[in-house]
């Protein structure tokens, strides 16, 4: 019998991701843009570049964006596909997942999540809160976070976006360095980020996945805030797609 192949689309608020598993594997992200369905056919399109017929896939999709998918057999949940792209390697661990617009923790046991925990009400300790941040600082996210590295952290006490944001121009304008402002900008993060996180279980694997889970300084940051080592999930923003591509690969193995 000819393998199928089998798509994991995850739409979030920033960018949307692709996982396809099987025939025609390849990862790609593109920014969400301002339309969902918009996305949706500019996946489908770079899809068939690669050869991949979204027709003749077994398409599952995920994420803020997961209705506008209108190939996709199935829309599951993100806390359902976290779940399954991390415990295809860890079947117990604690997953924290920065978003662009939420932050999720998620506690994985024998390969299913029993618990979850989301914010995504307020900014702070989300992608949008630090692609604010680093606008202000006039620089890229990574650069923002290799800024930190070299800074002594100013307190930035406010837990709201807009808020915070006052406290940063204040710390510009009295000529605090670039540096140092970064580093507060990174702690606070962080703090928020282990406020969620810590009201679960904390597995000996606690994984780091979504948009900044390429950087160590974060992980590192948010390790010492929890007082417990959180590693990079190597493409870790992927985790979302590689999920429903393999809640997909189950459906049509099942």
């Amino acid at each position: 019998m000819n393998e199928r192949t089998c798509v994991g689309i995850d739409i979030g608020s920033t960018a949307a991701k692709v996982a396809v598993l099987g025939p025609g594997e390849t990862r790609f992200v593109l920014p969400t843009g301002w339309s969902s369905p918009e996305t949706a056919k500019e996946i489908a399109r770079r899809l068939l570049e690669r050869g991949v017929r979204v027709e003749e896939a077994a398409v599952v999709s995920t994420g803020y964006g997961r209705r506008a998918v209108n190939y996709a057999a199935k829309q599951i949940t993100e806390i359902t596909c976290f779940a399954a792209g991390c415990a295809a390697q860890f079947p117990t661990c604690t997953v924290i997942d920065v978003g662009g617009q939420d932050t999720k923790a998620i506690h994985i046991r024998d390969g299913a999540a029993d618990d979850f925990l989301m914010n995504d009400k307020c900014s702070a300790g989300t992608g949008k809160f630090v692609e604010v941040m680093a606008n202000r600082l006039e620089c890229e996210i990574d650069a923002l976070f290799t800024l930190a590295e070299r800074g002594k952290v100013l307190p930035i006490s406010s837990l709201c976006t807009v808020f915070a944001e006052s406290e940063i121009i204040g710390y510009i304008g009295a000529g605090h360095p670039r540096e140092d402002i970064a580093a507060g900008i990174v702690d606070s993060v962080a703090e928020k980020v282990a406020q969620l996180a810590e009201r679960l279980p904390l597995e000996e694997t606690v994984l780091l996945t979504g948009g900044l889970s390429h950087l160590t300084f974060f992980a590192q940051a948010l390790g010492k805030k929890l007082r417990h080592t959180v590693r990079c999930l190597p493409e870790g923003r992927y985790a979302g797609a590689y999920g429903a591509a393999l809640l997909a690969q189950r459906e049509i193995l099942s």
